[in-house]
């Protein structure tokens, strides 16, 4: 018979929940431990924290030299530039040097970083400045001290990756949850699709809508989850990296699409850009949809959602 199994690990910083549906518990485990693998071997690839990663030697070499790298990595950058190209730039991989050294989201932080400060390390944010030589697989970083991260693309990719060994071996249903960056294929082991709840951003544990999906991947961006309050104002984990400020205003972003890595690098742009020019570019791709939820609890949803 049939059955669900599901093992939740803590990997690339964030909590992932793998469930294969399989009528064998052992061969059920064994395939999710080869999920597992694959996410460690791309958190491996894509951490900015490990000395040999390719990543960190890109961001030691900025401003110095184009750096070799495999072809997994040189295409995983080269669709992150063409999401930025999209996204008029509100998504940029090269914001790397923004978040962490001004912006850091425990309680503690009671004031705004200088603005001038800011501004002058936000002249390293330029997706343009990323340069790819397709013949020799190079990267380079034009300016010194420039440095890129995957925060907004690599779980959303590690999920992908995650279903496709996955499915490779055999594993007809299943979910890789990435902490809410969700890709689904198959059905629940009763043979019906299955069903993700939307959060309600003032109660995570409540879910104000709920959605039947399958072959389907669906991205949270909130910040009800990671924010500070200075001066009574409300300030989110998501940085407009055309500011290096953080956003306001807007308390949750929900993509459905079919890729995992596309609707985790458009719910950071859909929540930064402001809503009307969000609906806009998302009412204009194809099989891309969102539901975008302001300050206020008023709901926003592109054209082909209806929420029931």
């Amino acid at each position: 018979m049939m059955k669900e199994f599901q093992k939740s690990q803590k990997l690339m910083g964030n909590m992932f929940e793998i469930t294969v549906v399989d009528d064998r518990d052992s061969v059920a485990f064994e395939h999710i431990e080869t999920a597992v693998l694959e996410i460690q071997r791309i958190e491996n690839l894509l951490t900015t924290y490990k000395d040999n990663s390719q990543t960190h030697i890109i961001n030691q070499n900025a401003g110095i030299r184009p750096i070799k790298v495999d072809s997994e990595v040189f295409e995983l950058i080269e669709r992150s530039l063409r999401i930025s190209h999209i996204t008029d730039g509100y998504f940029d991989i090269s914001y790397g040097g923004i978040d962490k050294s001004f912006w850091n989201f425990n309680r503690d932080m009671k004031q705004l970083p200088d603005p001038e400060l800011v501004k002058k390390h936000l002249k390293l944010v330029n997706y343009k400045n990323i340069i790819l030589d397709q013949e020799n697989h190079t990267v380079f970083l034009k300016e010194k001290g420039m440095r890129i991260s995957f925060g907004g693309i690599g779980k959303g990719y590690a999920a992908e990756m995650a279903k496709r060994v996955l499915q490779e071996i055999g594993v007809v249903s299943g979910v890789v949850n990435a902490s809410g960056d969700l890709t689904t294929w198959g059905s629940q082991a009763d043979g019906k699709p299955w069903t993700i709840g939307i959060a309600d951003p003032d109660n995570a544990a409540l879910p104000f809508s709920y959605m039947n999906i399958t072959n389907t991947s669906v991205a949270t961006s909130g910040n009800y989850e990671k924010f500070v309050m200075i001066d009574g104002k409300k300030y989110s984990h998501t940085i407009n990296p055309k500011t290096g400020m953080p956003v306001s205003g807007i308390k949750s972003v929900t993509i459905i699409c079919p890729n995992a890595e596309i609707a985790d690098a458009m719910a950071t742009p859909v929540g930064i850009m402001g809503i009307d020019a969000a609906l806009n570019m998302v009412n204009q791709i194809n099989h891309l949809e969102c539901i975008i939820i302001d300050d206020f609890n008023k709901i926003y949803s592109s054209q082909n959602i209806n929420l029931k």
